[in-house]
């Protein structure tokens, strides 16, 4: 796995001990890596009823299923921003679809939609990951750049949604509703897409009292705190690890 930040200039411009190196021990045992936040997203959610899914819709989507019984189930559902970004500079020269009015202007093309859906990742059980260009090939070959700049959008939109519903045939049971993190709720259209498709309740983690704009590095600073009392970060159910996996290395304070 290849991580980027330098932990020894963060010691030093901070003055204060850092947390790193959070995925390699989960890949050196046979681990995915990813996703790495399920605990964090279970410690925050201590108090809601579930069953529950959070969702989180960066570059890739993931989802952190939690059992009524606490246990937890993890997986990438698929892509997410990272196309919908890319396909906005390569059309129209925008940084990203803001605001969803793209996709919103667009209606998906249900043969693209219809090939993309053939992936084999999306047949695959999980724990399993993405990188966020694992799905740029698949755009192509499935004629995606044949489409207009709106209708292209509009599909990768709706792929999105429905890569999240194809997730949920794995939980044990349906989740009571899905909160929704990352800059992906900040889409109308991939919020739409989401509750079409999805049978129970789409929001934003704002519902629950979360931000859901610090919400990962918050999860990644709860990580740091196990790392820091040796507790484990990852587990079978979230990135495929044969035991529960402890992790991460702290570089103390440089002043």
């Amino acid at each position: 796995t290849w991580q980027v930040g330098d932990p020894g200039l963060l010691a030093r411009m901070t003055g204060i001990s850092v947390a790193y190196d959070f995925r390699s021990a989960d890949v050196a045992a046979g681990g995915q890596g990813a996703p790495l936040v399920p605990i964090a997203h279970a410690a925050l959610a201590a108090n809601l009823p579930k069953p529950l899914a959070v969702l989180n819709l960066g570059g890739v989507g993931n989802v952190t299923y939690i059992g009524a019984d606490g246990a937890l189930l993890a997986l990438d559902t698929g892509p997410a921003n990272g196309p919908l970004d890319d396909w906005a500079r390569k059309s129209l020269n925008m940084g990203y679809d803001k605001d969803g009015h793209l996709a919103s202007a667009g209606t998906a093309d249900g043969a693209v939609l219809s090939r993309l859906m053939q992936h084999p990742y999306l047949a695959a059980p999980p724990p399993k990951s993405l990188d966020r260009l694992d799905f740029s090939t698949a755009f192509r070959d499935a004629g995606a750049d044949q489409l207009s700049p709106q209708d292209g959008a509009a599909t990768l939109v709706a792929f999105a949604a429905v890569c999240c519903a194809i997730a949920a045939r794995h939980f044990p049971e349906p989740p009571l509703q899905w909160l929704v993190t990352g800059g992906g709720r900040r889409n109308p259209a991939i919020m739409k897409a989401l509750s079409a498709v999805l049978a129970e309740p789409v929001r934003g983690v704002e519902v629950a009292g979360w931000n859901g704009d610090a919400l990962e590095a918050q999860c990644f600073a709860v990580l740091a705190a196990r790392v820091t009392r040796g507790l484990p970060l990852s587990y079978p159910s979230t990135t495929g690890v044969p035991a529960p996996m402890r992790g991460g290395r702290v570089l103390g304070a440089l002043l």
